[in-house]
C-alpha cells in the first residue's frame, strides 16, 4: 500500500550507496516514505519532476570553520551555510576552533549553539575540543551532543585572547583515554610541530619567506611523523581517529595498514588537494595558501589512485576563511593559511572524479556523504537516500556546463581558488528534509530551517 505523501521528486536518477537507479522518492513530513518505480500522480500530492537529473543523497561536509562565535567578520553560520546549500551541501560539521571562545568545554559549547540557531540554511553538528587541561571537560562536551573532538599536533594560530592550542603529547594520551572511555572519535590535524617550526624558524631566519619557502617548511614527512605517533597513541588507549586534510599517499598507505591491522581509524582529504598542486600555490599566491600545503602533481596522482582504490574514506572541504586584508602580507609565513572552497566540493568531485576519471557515483556520493555519517553518528538520519532517513537530497544537472563566478558565491568574502574553474555539471536544487532551501533559478530560500544534531550512541536527534 502507497503511503500517505506530501512531496514526491519523480523521474530522476537516484544514486544509492550501491547502485544508481530510475525511481521516484517520496517524502512525508520531512522524511523518506518510498522509493518506487516511476509512475503517474495525482494533483493533490506536490510533485517536483526530476527527469534528466540525478539525485544524490545530501553532502555532508564534516569540516568547516565558520567561526563564530566571536569571528563571524571571518564567516558566520548564515553565509556559511548558504555557500554549502548552493553547493547541495544539507550537512556539516563545525570545527571547535577559530570561535571565541573555543569549544572546549559545555559553556562555550552552549555559545556557540546559540549562534547558530536559526541562522543555518542546512542542519549542522559540532566538534568538540581536544587542549591542554581540558581532558575533564570532554564528558560534558559529549553530553551536549558533540559528534567527536579534534586536536592539533602542530600550532594552529588564531585570534582573540582565548585560543585553540596544539595538544602535546601528553594532552593526546590523557585525551584519547577520555574519548576512547567515552566512545567518541578524535579528529586529528596531522603534521609534527618539531618539524614545522624547526623549518620555518630556519627559512624566516635566512629571510625566505616566499611560496617556495613556506611549501618546503612542511614536508610530507612531517605529515607522516604525525600520523605515525598518534597510531602508536591509538594502539595505546583504544581511542578511534580521523585524520583529517591528508595531503600524501604515504601517510594514506600508513593509515590502510592500521585499518588492516584492526585500528579503528578514517583518513579524509579535500578536494584542494586533488584538484590543486603547488604549483597554483605558487600562482595562485596566498588565496591557495593552507596547511598541510598542496603538493607536487606526482603526489596528486597518486592521492587520485587512492581515491580510486577506496582508500580514502571522506571528503571534506576544510572550509577555512578570513577577511581579504589577512591574505595580503608579502611574508607568505604570515598571511592567514586557508582554502574557502565549500560551495565547489560536490561539483569539483562530480567533474575531477566522475567525468575526467570515470569513478562511479556511488564511491563518490559514499565518501561525500554515507561515510562521513557512519563516521560520527549521523546516520540513522542522514548519508543515504532510504527510507526513513531524513529527505536530504541534491538535484544535479551531470550535462549543463558551467563555470564559477566570483558573483556565484555565496561565503562572505567570495575568496574562492576555484573563481574560472569549469563545471560539467550544475546543481539544480538542494532539499533539507524535505525543504527546499537552494534552487538555481530562485536561489536560496528566505528561511533558514537547519537544525542541530547532536550525536547518540545508536542514532541522532533533532534539537
Amino acid at each position: 500500500m502507497q503511503p500517505e505523501l506530501d512531496l514526491i521528486i519523480a523521474g530522476g536518477t537516484v544514486v544509492l550507496s550501491d547502485r544508481v537507479a530510475k525511481l521516484d522518492i517520496g517524502i512525508r513530513n520531512g522524511t523518506i516514505q518510498s522509493l518506487t518505480p516511476p509512475m503517474t500522480y495525482g494533483n493533490e500530492i506536490t510533485v517536483i519532476q526530476a527527469e534528466g537529473l540525478h539525485i544524490l543523497p545530501g553532502t555532508i561536509d564534516i569540516h568547516v570553520h565558520f567561526n563564530e562565535p566571536g569571528l563571524g567578520s571571518w564567516e558566520g553560520f548564515q553565509t556559511g551555510s548558504a555557500a554549502l546549500a548552493a553547493g547541495g551541501m544539507t550537512t556539516y560539521v563545525d570545527m571547535p576552533l577559530n570561535g571565541v571562545p573555543p569549544t572546549v568545554n559545555a559553556e562555550h559549547l552552549a555559545t556557540k549553539k546559540t549562534a547558530a540557531e536559526h541562522h543555518s540554511y542546512v542542519d549542522y553538528a559540532l566538534w568538540g575540543g581536544l587542549v591542554e587541561g581540558n581532558a575533564a571537560q570532554l564528558a560534558e562536551l559529549s553530553v551536549g551532543g558533540v559528534v567527536g573532538f579534534k586536536a592539533f599536533m602542530s600550532e594552529p594560530g588564531g585570534e582573540g585572547e582565548e585560543i585553540f592550542t596544539r595538544a602535546d603529547d601528553d594532552t593526546l594520551l590523557a585525551g584519547m583515554k577520555e574519548i576512547a572511555r567515552l566512545g567518541h572519535v578524535l579528529a586529528l590535524h596531522a603534521e609534527d610541530e618539531s618539524t614545522v617550526s624547526t623549518l620555518a624558524h630556519q627559512a624566516i631566519a635566512q629571510g625566505k619567506t616566499g611560496v617556495r619557502d613556506y611549501l618546503d617548511s612542511r614536508p610530507i614527512v612531517a605529515e607522516v611523523i604525525a600520523v605515525k605517533r598518534a597510531l602508536d597513541y591509538s594502539r595505546q588507549t583504544g581511542c578511534a581517529l580521523h585524520f583529517v586534510h591528508i595531503s600524501s599517499r604515504e601517510a594514506v598507505d600508513i593509515i590502510t595498514a592500521a585499518k588492516q591491522e584492526g585500528l579503528n581509524v578514517t583518513v579524509e582529504t579535500c578536494p584542494h588537494y586533488l584538484v590543486l598542486t603547488d604549483q597554483d600555490m605558487e600562482n595562485k599566491g596566498v588565496l591557495a595558501k593552507c596547511a598541510p600545503p598542496l603538493r607536487s602533481a606526482e603526489e596528486q596522482s597518486a592521492l587520485w589512485d587512492a581515491v580510486s582504490l577506496g582508500l580514502i574514506d571522506i571528503i571534506a572541504s576544510d572550509h577555512s576563511p578570513c577577511p581579504p586584508e589577512m591574505k595580503q602580507s608579502t611574508n607568505f609565513f604570515e598571511a592567514w593559511g586557508g582554502i574557502s572552497g565549500a560551495q565547489s566540493t560536490l561539483l569539483l568531485m562530480l567533474e575531477e572524479g566522475y567525468h575526467q576519471r570515470q569513478i562511479p557515483l556511488p564511491a563518490i556520493t559514499n565518501m561525500l556523504s554515507k561515510n562521513p555519517a557512519q563516521r560520527l553518528g549521523l546516520a540513522q538520519s542522514k548519508g543515504q537516500i532510504e527510507i526513513g532517513l531524513d529527505a536530504d537530497l541534491v538535484l544535479v544537472d551531470l550535462n549543463q556546463p558551467d563555470t564559477l563566478d566570483k558573483e556565484d558565491l555565496y561565503d562572505k568574502h567570495r575568496q574562492s581558488p576555484y573563481i574560472g574553474y569549469s563545471f560539467s555539471s550544475t546543481v539544480q536544487k538542494t532539499i533539507v528534509r524535505g525543504h527546499i532551501v537552494y534552487d538555481q533559478s530562485s536561489g536560496l530560500t528566505d528561511t533558514c530551517v537547519g537544525q542541530f544534531i547532536a550525536y547518540q550512541t545508536g542514532g541522532v536527534i533533532h534539537g
